[in-house]
């Protein structure tokens, strides 16, 4: 049975390793390259205190292969649910082919195990080897950008790609098990597995570790001025330089924690509106633009220390040295409900199907 498996994905499992392959040779051609460009220039300006042009120039490098090597990180374990897993059993089940492996002495959870173990084995090693290799030629560049937290980079690195091929996996097998139709699972995985994905960004992931606050003085911030999402206008603090935080959220808040509202603002600058207003549109034929008013800055400035005197800011965030203790909280995470579904699957064969 195990020998059967692997016949029936050696084919798509040589594909994948050539595709590795050509990606490891392009990266083990250009990483000592970017290793190179951090010891002479990001290396050398640490010294002198000084790095802010060196780390510019330095991230410019090889935009787009890291780009693109990303973007495969994130979509391959959704594309090996989709025609991997979601066709596995589907497949077999549309063509009655299980039947003739029923009736040659293998049970149906022997049946099941084999293809789950050795396809789901194959999947999560293609995805972990991709993982390992783009997280080693990207180190020199995490190093210098040091935000491995934020939810665009975090996907990219680490072992959560295992548990996301895994879940993915798991999940398109189930859809092809319940709906015994190949496309109608691999719809079914698509859709399940981007939502599951949506969701731990935003409502799971951050509630892994509690997040730590940090009270910030208004003066002590760069603060901007526009609408809320209510469309009343109020001031807006930009989050601080924490470095490798993710950053929740940045509020004002007074003493006792209730919120800066626009009434407040109103009250303590009655003429911030009017002083901060954009300017108008140029004027058709001239191209004349109005400059803002004078005094903006300085009006901003003063209406920030006269609200600081009963406001501050809250800073909420995830420090940089929870970045580990998230990648296996949502790898476990993921491991898990991969389990969970392929018990479903056993039930299912098992119980469902005649």
């Amino acid at each position: 049975m195990i020998r059967f498996t692997w016949l029936q994905a050696r084919t798509q499992t040589a594909v994948l390793f050539v595709a590795l392959a050509i990606i490891a040779i392009a990266t083990v051609i250009t990483g000592p390259h970017l290793v190179h460009l951090y010891n002479a220039n990001i290396a050398s300006c640490t010294a002198h205190g000084n790095c802010d042009a060196a780390t510019a120039t330095f991230l410019r490098n090889d935009r787009t292969l890291r780009l693109w090597l990303g973007i495969l990180v994130i979509v391959v374990p959704g594309i090996i649910g989709i025609f991997w897993g979601a066709p596995l059993v589907a497949r077999e089940l549309e063509s009655g082919t299980y039947r003739l492996a029923w009736t040659q002495s293998v049970t149906r959870t022997r049946w099941l195990a084999v293809k789950l173990a050795v396809v789901g084995a194959i999947s999560m090693a293609v995805t972990g080897l991709l993982s390992l290799i783009v997280t080693w030629w990207a180190s020199p560049l995490d190093t210098v950008n040091a935000n491995r937290l934020s939810p665009s980079m975090f996907d990219q690195r680490g072992v959560v790609a295992v548990g996301y091929v895994a879940f993915a996996f798991a999940l398109g097998v189930t859809a092809g098990v319940v709906t015994r139709r190949t496309l109608p699972a691999m719809a079914v995985t698509l859709v399940g597995f981007t939502v599951v994905r949506v969701a731990v960004i935003h409502w799971i992931r951050p509630r892994f570790i509690a997040p730590l606050h940090r009270i910030v003085a208004l003066d002590a911030m760069p603060m901007g001025f526009g609408s809320s999402n209510s469309g009343a206008m109020t001031l807006h603090p930009d989050p601080p330089n924490i470095p490798g935080a993710w950053i929740y959220s940045t509020r004002i808040v007074d003493r006792a924690g209730h919120a800066f509202t626009s009434a407040e603002l109103q009250r303590t600058c009655p003429n911030i509106g009017a002083t901060l207003r954009p300017p108008p549109a140029p004027i058709a034929g001239n191209g004349v633009r109005s400059e803002v008013t004078v005094g903006a800055k300085d009006a901003l400035r003063e209406c920030v220390a006269k609200v600081g005197t009963k406001f501050h800011a809250v800073v909420t965030y995830q420090p940089a040295k929870n970045y580990w203790a998230l990648q296996w909280f949502e790898l476990a995470l993921f491991l898990t409900a991969a389990l969970v579904l392929c018990g479903v699957c056993f039930w299912w064969v098992r119980r469902r199907l005649a």
